[in-house]
C-alpha cells in the first residue's frame, strides 16, 4: 500500500477509537485529583489535616497497584470492551459516592476502594492501542491518548473550583457536589463503551479486509524488525524480573511521584500565594495547558527521530529543574511559571515513555509487564502526595516537598542514562523467550 493508503487507514482508526478512549481517561483522572479541589473546603468540614490528606491523596494508589495486574491479565480473557465497561462503572459509583465521607476513615477507606476500582484502566488502554497502531505511530498516538491529562487538569480545575460554590444547595456542601456531578458521568458512559469500543480488529465491522489485512502485516512487521524479547509463553515471575522492567518501573516509580505531588497541592500551593475563589481555578489549569503543548511535540519529535531514551531524559530534567525552581521561589508568581516547566516534562515524558515497554515483552507478557509497570509506578502517587503533605506539616510550607520532588526526578534522570534502550531487550544465552512469530491480537 502506498504512504496515501497508509495514512487514511491509520486516521479512520484514529477517529474511531481516540475519542472516546481520551474521554474516559479525562474522566478518570479528573476523578483521581478532583479531590485537591475538594481539599480547599472539605480538609476543615470533615477534619483533615494536611498529612492525613496527603496519606488519603496516596491511599487510591495503594489500591490501584495491588488489582492492577491481576485486571490487566483479565482484561486479555474478557476482552477489552466488556472489561472497560466494568472498570468504568465501578470508578463512576465509587467516584460520586465519596460525596458522603464524614472523617478521615471514611476519607480513606473510599480513597483506597477508588484505586481499586479504576485498577487496570490506563494498562489496558496502552496494551490496547498496541493492537491497533503500528510501532512508529505509538509514542505519538499515546501523547495524544495522553494529552486527557492535561486536558482533565486544565477544564476540571475551573469547572471543580466553580462547583465549590454550590455549598448549601439541596442541603449539600460544594465540595460533595464537585464529587457527585464529577463521578457520575462514569456509570452513564457504560453504554456507549459497550456498543462502540471493539475488542480487536477482527470485530471492527468499519474496517475492510484489505485494512485488517495491511494491519496484521504491518504489526507483524514491527514484531520480526525487534531484537528477541520475553514473549506470552514465559512466566509472570520472569517478566516481573526483567531488569528493564524493573527500570521501567522505577522511572515510572518517579515521574508519576512528581505528578500526583504537585497537581494534589497545586490549588493549596496556589492559595498560599494570595489567591482564591476562581483565581484558583484558573491559575491551575494554567500549567496543563502549557503541558498540552510539551505532551504533543515531545511525542511527535520521538516518533520523528525514533528516540525514545533521549527525549524521556530531557523530560525528566525539565521537571527537575522546574520543580527546584518552584520551591525556591514558592512565594513568587514565577513559581506558577516555574511549575508550566515542569508540568511540560511532567506531561512529555509520557510519549518517549510507554512505547518502550513493547521493545521488551510481547503477549501475554505484554499485559503482565505494562500493569507492572503502571502498577509500581502508581505507588509513586501515594508516595509523592505524602511527603509534599508531610513537609507541610513539619516545616510548615511546601517548599521542601517541592524539592523532594525535583530530586526523584533527578534519579528517574540517572536510571534513564543507565538502563534504557531503544534497541529493546538484547539477547542473551539464558533467555529461552523469544519473540512470537506472529501477531498477538485477540481474536
Amino acid at each position: 500500500m502506498n504512504d496515501e493508503t497508509e495514512k487514511r487507514i491509520t486516521r479512520k482508526i484514529f477517529l474511531r477509537l481516540l475519542p472516546l478512549l481520551v474521554m474516559l481517561y479525562i474522566i478518570s483522572y479528573l476523578d483521581r485529583v478532583n479531590v485537591g479541589f475538594a481539599a480547599l473546603t472539605m480538609n476543615a468540614d470533615i477534619g483533615l489535616s494536611a498529612a492525613i490528606y496527603g496519606l488519603g491523596a496516596g491511599l487510591f494508589f495503594v489500591g490501584y497497584c495491588l488489582f492492577e495486574v491481576p485486571s490487566n491479565l483479565l482484561m486479555t480473557k474478557v476482552g477489552a470492551r466488556r472489561w472497560i465497561a466494568r472498570i468504568l462503572f465501578t470508578w463512576g459509583l465509587i467516584a460520586t459516592c465519596m460525596a458522603f465521607v464524614e472523617g478521615p476513615k471514611s476519607f480513606l477507606a473510599m480513597r483506597f476502594l477508588l484505586g481499586v476500582a479504576e485498577a487496570g484502566f490506563f494498562p489496558a488502554v496502552i496494551l490496547y492501542l498496541t493492537y491497533w497502531f503500528p510501532a512508529r505511530y505509538r509514542a505519538r498516538i499515546i501523547s495524544t491518548f495522553m494529552l486527557s491529562i492535561p486536558i482533565a487538569l486544565a477544564i476540571g480545575a475551573p469547572i471543580s473550583t466553580a462547583l465549590l460554590s454550590m455549598d448549601g444547595i439541596l442541603g449539600l456542601k460544594g465540595w460533595q457536589w464537585l464529587f457527585i456531578i464529577e463521578g457520575i458521568p462514569g456509570v452513564l458512559l457504560v453504554g456507549v463503551v459497550l456498543k462502540y469500543l471493539p475488542d480487536s480488529p477482527k470485530q471492527a465491522a468499519w474496517l475492510s479486509d484489505e485494512e485488517r489485512a495491511w494491519l496484521s502485516d504491518e504489526l507483524e512487521k514491527d514484531i520480526k524488525a525487534q531484537p528477541p524479547k520475553l514473549d506470552e509463553k514465559a512466566s509472570i515471575w520472569r517478566v516481573f524480573r526483567e531488569p528493564a522492567v524493573l527500570a521501567l518501573c522505577a522511572i515510572y516509580f518517579c515521574a508519576t511521584a512528581t505528578n500526583l505531588g504537585l497537581s494534589m497541592f497545586m490549588p493549596q500551593i496556589i492559595k498560599q500565594q494570595g489567591f482564591a475563589g476562581m483565581e484558583i481555578g484558573f491559575i491551575a489549569a494554567l500549567p496543563y495547558i502549557v503541558g498540552c503543548l510539551g505532551m504533543v511535540g515531545i511525542g511527535y519529535l520521538s516518533d520523528r527521530f525514533n528516540k525514545r531514551k533521549i527525549f524521556l531524559a530531557l523530560s525528566l530534567l525539565l521537571i527537575v529543574c522546574g520543580l527546584g525552581t518552584a520551591g525556591l521561589m514558592a512565594n513568587s508568581t514565577l513559581a506558577i511559571v516555574a511549575m508550566c516547566v515542569a508540568t511540560i516534562g511532567i506531561m512529555g515524558c509520557k510519549g518517549p515513555f510507554w512505547p518502550l515497554p513493547s521493545l521488551y515483552l510481547s503477549g501475554t507478557s505484554a499485559a503482565a509487564g505494562i500493569a507492572l509497570i503502571n502498577s509500581v509506578g502508581n505507588l509513586g502517587g501515594f508516595f509523592g502526595p505524602g511527603i509534599v503533605g508531610l513537609a507541610k506539616e513539619v516545616y510548615g510550607n511546601f517548599e521542601s516537598g517541592l524539592f523532594a520532588l525535583s530530586a526523584m526526578a533527578l534519579f528517574a534522570v540517572v536510571i534513564t542514562c543507565i538502563f534504557v534502550s531503544d534497541q529493546g531487550r538484547t539477547k542473551r544465552k539464558s533467555d529461552s523467550g523469544v519473540c512470537s512469530e506472529k501477531v498477538n491480537v485477540p481474536s
